[in-house]
């Protein structure tokens, strides 16, 4: 039931993911690849279980398949991290391993149309080839290490992520990937090594490698769906203007003159400023006044306006002269309109309540 659960939440969330088109469109299909290929190994096993498929090509085709997972959680990552990703050609030579695994997965297995019972009816290559991958765990050995590889290279990119010009990382959006890739990671080495562990102390008579292992990847899948279903329209990239030398210097100029006149004439005290009159006052256009908030300070009118407001108010607080007030008087003092304004800033900007405006004081 268990796995039957994982397998079809594995398949719906990843045909969700597979239709989402937003920025992240390239690397929400790799996540949806991964679950179909988790729910197919879920799907083998319960067929399996109940005697159904085992034979089958469709069954041995995509179950020698264990070295891709490597490279899709790169490609996930690598795609999630770049929002103008595109597929190269010379990327497919991540995949080599998957080619490499099923060729020489069908080669072992027609060793059968030439075994008769004895060894010499087979080539050196057959033999030996055929004892290492039907009789020791190298197949699993090796995803694993791929998996591992890969997840470290992964896990760089998710540390610095390659920004492109005209893009800027939201702060946040990347740990969910983080968790997926370690979650990814602890389930292969727990795989791997109860494979290993069953063969070199068990023969593989104890079993590690069976339905517990699976029911954990129906954990895995369904969780992995979720977490993926949940951020399928998030974006962890906002687009930026991107300034020539002579946008930028004007830009700063009006910067510069905005700081200058906020310092000396306090404009944000009036309750009634907005970005109209303070263009007027900066003798600016409104949409130069709002490119230099947005890319020269990355700030929008609104918060950057309360800053210097609640920087007053801290200003208020240290004089000993204000004790009497209330700090919603010196707010109001400060140019905030209403209470439910001040309450609703300090908590954006300072992330705690006004009381703790006071509480910081030295």
């Amino acid at each position: 039931m268990l796995l039957a659960i994982g397998a079809i939440q594995g398949i719906v969330y990843g045909i969700a993911l597979w239709k989402t088109a937003t920025i992240h469109r390239v690397a929400n299909r790799f996540l949806a690849t991964i679950l179909f290929f988790f729910s197919y190994r879920l799907i083998v096993e319960i067929c399996h279980f109940f005697g159904l498929g085992r034979y089958d090509v469709f069954y041995y085709f995509f179950l020698e398949m264990n070295w891709i997972y490597g490279a899709l959680i790169y490609f996930f990552v690598r795609s999630y991290t770049l929002p103008n990703f595109k597929w190269k050609r010379g990327y497919w030579i991540h995949f080599i391993p998957v080619i490499i695994e099923v060729l020489w997965s069908f080669f072992i297995k027609a060793q059968n149309f030439y075994w008769d019972g004895t060894r010499e009816s087979l080539s050196w290559l057959g033999y030996y080839g055929y004892m290492a991958w039907m009789h020791y765990p190298t197949m699993y050995i090796i995803s694993g290490a791929l998996i591992l590889w890969y997840s470290f290279i992964s896990w760089k990119l998710l540390k610095n992520p390659p920004t492109p010009e005209g893009y800027k990382l939201i702060q946040g959006k990347l740990q969910w990937i983080n968790r997926v890739v370690i979650a990814l990671v602890i389930f292969s080495v727990i795989f791997t090594l109860t494979t290993a562990i069953d063969f070199l102390f068990f023969d593989y008579a104890f079993n590690f490698f069976g339905y517990p292992i699976f029911i954990i990847m129906a954990v895995i899948t369904y969780w992995l769906g979720l977490e993926g279903f949940t951020r399928r329209k998030d974006q962890a990239f906002k687009e930026t203007v991107v300034l020539s030398d002579g946008e930028r210097e004007q830009l700063e100029n009006i910067a510069t003159q905005l700081q200058n006149v906020m310092l000396s004439q306090a404009l944000y005290k009036d309750p009634e400023l907005t970005l109209g009159t303070l263009s007027q006052k900066l003798n600016t256009k409104p949409y130069l006044l709002t490119k230099t908030l947005n890319t020269i300070l990355n700030k929008k009118f609104t918060d950057y306006i309360n800053e210097l407001r609640i920087e007053e108010i801290k200003r208020l607080l240290q004089d000993p002269k204000n004790e009497k007030y209330t700090l919603l008087a010196l707010a109001y003092d400060a140019g905030f309109n209403s209470k439910a304004s001040f309450n609703r800033a300090v908590k954006k900007i300072t992330g705690n309540a006004p009381s703790a405006l006071k509480s910081k004081l030295p």
